[in-house]
């Protein structure tokens, strides 16, 4: 799904740029081989994600998709090497990147229920409820829990 995400994000950025002519290289063969409809996607999860790749293809007058083995890219490797390389003189110093804040997320949510007939979430909104872990919780899963409810709060059995 983060390939899918990057891919979409990326293809976003190639349209607001007014590119109608795209080769896309990725080191990812799954996402290079669906995109190109040489493989199947049976993930319903993927499905979502290869749909909005689709569409958004049909935006350019051409595009191309390629897979390059992450063994031969030496673009990426070049870039890694170079930005290793690079000393500031404050050791501290971090470069700023610039973001852009997007109307809508690129990916697309679609999560199964799980076996015992719960929300995903069930444990996470029974901490911000009662500061309650499960039953059989190691340290690690109330870890775990606890990292994840901080993106969360619960509001009148809201989450």
């Amino acid at each position: 799904m983060a390939e899918y995400e990057a891919c979409i994000l990326g293809l976003k950025m190639t349209i607001n740029m007014n590119i109608e002519e795209l080769l896309v290289i990725r080191d990812s063969n799954l996402l290079i081989y669906q995109v190109r409809e040489e493989w199947a996607t049976k993930n319903s999860k993927i499905l979502l994600y290869l749909h909005h790749v689709q569409e958004l293809r049909k935006r350019f007058s051409k595009t191309e998709f390629q897979h390059v083995p992450r063994i031969q890219n030496e673009f990426v490797d070049a870039l890694v090497t170079l930005s290793s390389m690079i000393q500031h003189l404050d050791k501290n110093f971090i470069d700023p990147i610039l973001m852009k804040i997007h109307d809508q997320p690129a990916y697309c949510a679609y999560v199964e229920e799980e076996v015992d007939g719960k929300p995903w979430f069930q444990d996470i909104k029974e901490y911000l409820a009662r500061v309650k872990y499960p039953k059989l919780a190691n340290p690690v899963l109330k870890c775990t829990h606890w990292r994840l409810s901080i993106n969360f709060f619960h509001s009148g059995g809201i989450m």
